[in-house]
């Protein structure tokens, strides 16, 4: 299954470990997840300025349109996130959001849409034992 896996990059990098995990769990059951470098740690929020903006939307659309499904971790806010998720659903691309509830509130332009499937979690090990059954649908 070729995964999207959406995770704040400009918007913050505080959540970044947990992106990792998230990403080598998925590759650890056998799937291939198209942004793995979401998760890298060192990935730089300056890293490339506005230089490569036009290449970064046009890879992000291609690995979009590839993917079986979409996984958003959005406990830190993201404008970019939220576009990937809209995109998502213009596509039609099964999509699955994760946020921590004691640290965050999701916009009700994302719990208000039926689209959407949502877990709210306080444990990161929620999630781990969600997306096992997401998989397995």
């Amino acid at each position: 299954m070729n995964i999207y896996f959406a995770g704040s990059i400009r918007g913050g990098r505080v959540d970044a470990n947990l992106y990792k995990k998230i990403i080598n769990y998925l590759k650890e059951k056998g799937h291939i997840v198209l942004t793995e470098h979401v998760g890298d740690i060192s990935l730089s929020i300056l890293k490339n300025g506005r230089d490569k903006d036009k290449e970064i939307y046009e890879r992000d659309i291609e690995f979009m349109k590839q993917s079986d499904i979409l996984i958003a971790e959005c406990t830190c806010p993201s404008l970019g996130v939220g576009y990937e998720l809209a995109f998502a659903e213009k596509l039609n691309i099964k999509s699955y959001i994760f946020y921590n509830k004691s640290k965050t509130q999701l916009s009700a332009m994302l719990t208000g849409d039926s689209f959407f499937k949502i877990y709210g979690y306080t444990d990161e090990n929620e999630i781990f034992k969600k997306i096992d059954e997401i998989l397995n649908e």
